[in-house]
């Protein structure tokens, strides 16, 4: 066990082989999962600074701060770190819904008996 990383004061992510770390998101008034997404050093610190979910985006392969073309910002509360940092819980007011295709959270849909999605 690495005691300082595990049971210290000290922030310092345990970042994987492509320096990302996960990040669930939570909504602070209903406590619902709202997405999932990736954090390097970088997205961490703005997220940090400004007070708004900021993220790395795979797909896009740059920084990507959620609400910035939708205006549906998630505006962090609060930022846990799990026991040995490598995934990060933000806890956010979102200011819409939080999935880009208008669903409140990304989990609109769970997988039946038969393995088709139903939504919820």
């Amino acid at each position: 066990m690495d005691n300082d990383r595990e049971t210290g004061t000290t922030l310092d992510p345990k970042y994987d082989s492509s320096g990302l770390v996960t990040a669930v998101v939570t909504d602070a008034a209903t406590g619902g999962l709202l997405m999932v997404a990736h954090m390097n050093a970088d997205a961490l610190a703005q997220t940090r600074k400004t007070g708004r979910a900021t993220f790395w985006s795979r797909s896009r392969g740059r920084l990507w701060v959620k609400g910035e073309s939708s205006g549906n910002f998630l505006n962090v509360r609060e930022i846990r770190v799990d026991c040995d940092q490598d995934a990060l819980w933000v806890i956010a007011d979102p200011a819409g819904p939080a999935c880009h295709t208008g669903a409140a959270s990304c989990f609109y849909r769970r997988i039946a008996d038969d393995g088709t999605l139903a939504r919820l």
